[in-house]
């Protein structure tokens, strides 16, 4: 079951990633679809072990802005991709990381959803 999750992360945010880079003005890509891999398998891991750690410890400022914080965690760790890979991947600005950020979460929402109903 975990498993299945983790693999459900990868591959969104691999194919996040790349859908990005496609159709995202502000966002380039320049390595190869290993690098792609490699990236979704690195964001696909932060997004499964600590992205929980980072929403639990922020509880009270969820409770305070309503959920949004959820949005500036998921934005940070799209981020710490963009550093972490600097010669693969460029995300020039706020806005291209916003987008970045939920084409990543839409993809992840919608494979979960249908990972949810063949269970």
């Amino acid at each position: 079951m975990y498993m299945g999750k983790l693999v459900l992360h990868i591959i969104s945010a691999a194919l996040g990633l790349f859908l990005a880079a496609q159709f995202v003005p502000g966002v380039e890509f320049y390595g190869s679809y290993f690098m792609l891999i490699i990236m979704g398998a690195v964001l696909g891991l932060i997004n499964f072990f600590i992205k929980p750690m980072l929403k639990a410890i922020s509880v009270p400022i969820m409770i305070l802005t309503l959920g949004l914080s959820t949005l500036i965690i998921n934005m940070a760790i799209v981020w710490l991709i963009d550093i972490i890979f600097p010669a693969e991947i460029e995300i020039h600005g706020v806005v291209p990381l916003f987008f970045t950020t939920l084409i990543i979460w839409v993809l992840s929402f919608l494979l979960g959803i249908h990972n949810y109903r063949n269970t």
